[in-house]
């Protein structure tokens, strides 16, 4: 039973998956399906967490929006998900970056990754 699911998985998961960690600032292009049209938006915002692995991994967005925190989790092998683009690399120390949600304005920003 167990080689037959890992096998369905498998055939699931994407080609090409974009390469980012947690603390990086994303947008990703998600397929919104309203009535019989479908149209792409955008949501930009830092990566919180990614978890899981194979066909169920998800990451989490968070973005502010209006003075309030907004936060969207996304399977990264979904079809909805168009495609995920970097905008920066975020230099961080923890694998889940729960601690921002308590913070606001400039202490909930993230240092930039510099090479």
């Amino acid at each position: 039973m167990n080689e037959i699911i890992k096998k369905i998985e498998a055939e699931q998961l994407k080609a090409e998956v974009p390469a980012f960690n947690v603390g990086d600032t994303v947008k990703v292009y998600g397929k919104i399906k309203e009535g019989n049209r479908e149209r792409i938006q955008v949501f930009e915002g830092v990566v919180l967490k990614k978890q899981g692995g194979g066909a169920r991994e998800t990451f989490t967005v968070r973005k502010n929006s209006n003075g309030i925190g907004v936060e969207k989790t996304w399977p990264l092998h979904s079809p909805n998900v168009e495609k995920v683009e970097v905008i920066r690399r975020g230099k961080v120390r923890r694998a889940k970056l729960n601690y921002l949600r308590g913070r606001v304005g400039k202490r909930a920003k993230v240092k930039e990754l510099v090479k």
